[in-house]
């Protein structure tokens, strides 16, 4: 694909118009995504931050959890942010009873890992594959990354404090996810690299 291909946001809840935003600008078409239909009109979808749970028992509400999974499951490109990481990852630490995931992503994410909203940070953190220098991570109420499999890829990492050396963003295959909110930073670079992503999946 060369021109641009159209990318949902899942508009259940959290930042999806700031997505829907970012993903205009990086050469998308970007539409909200609340129905089957919509999503079968996707060439990839973006996992809004919010609250995993939340989001979660919307998609079972929606009648869009089972959909997902089997688009991911298929090699639909996808790029979850914070709670959208959470869903993205096969095992959840610290979730609740009962918490569903949409899987697909090798790794042990650790919910709420960063520590409660007071603990809401940002700080630069350096993303192999974006070009252009460190990164303005917001961190709210955000995962980590314990574990990774094989076949991910780390891309980031927090260099300072407490919490050096925990994993912020990786990549495996056709999926993305980043603990932080890049679409609070002002900075749709990541959103860059995933259209480009969902270019590359459908050539």
């Amino acid at each position: 694909m060369t021109g641009r291909p159209t990318v949902g946001v899942l508009a259940l809840q959290g930042d999806v118009r700031e997505h829907l935003q970012a993903l205009t600008g990086s050469g998308a078409d970007a539409v909200p995504v609340r129905r089957t239909s919509e999503l079968d009109s996707v060439d990839g979808l973006v996992i809004p931050g919010g609250e995993s749970t939340t989001i979660s028992k919307l998609a079972v509400a929606f009648d869009l959890l089972e959909p997902l999974r089997e688009r991911i499951a298929a090699g639909m490109p996808a790029y979850g942010s914070c709670a959208g990481m959470i869903l993205l990852a096969d095992k959840v630490l610290d979730g609740v009873e009962g918490q569903r995931t949409l899987g697909g992503l090798d790794v042990t994410v650790r919910r709420n890992a960063f520590g409660r909203q007071v603990d809401s940070f940002e700080e630069s953190i350096p993303v192999a594959g974006v070009p252009g220098g460190p990164f303005h991570a917001v961190f709210i109420r955000a995962p980590w990354v314990e574990s990774v499999g094989s076949g991910v890829e780390v891309l980031g990492v927090v260099t300072d404090g407490e919490a050096a050396g925990r994993i912020v963003a990786v990549r495996q295959g056709a999926l993305l996810a980043t603990s932080f909110h890049p679409e609070l930073g002002g900075d749709a670079r990541l959103h860059a690299l995933f259209v480009d992503m969902v270019r590359e999946r459908d050539r």
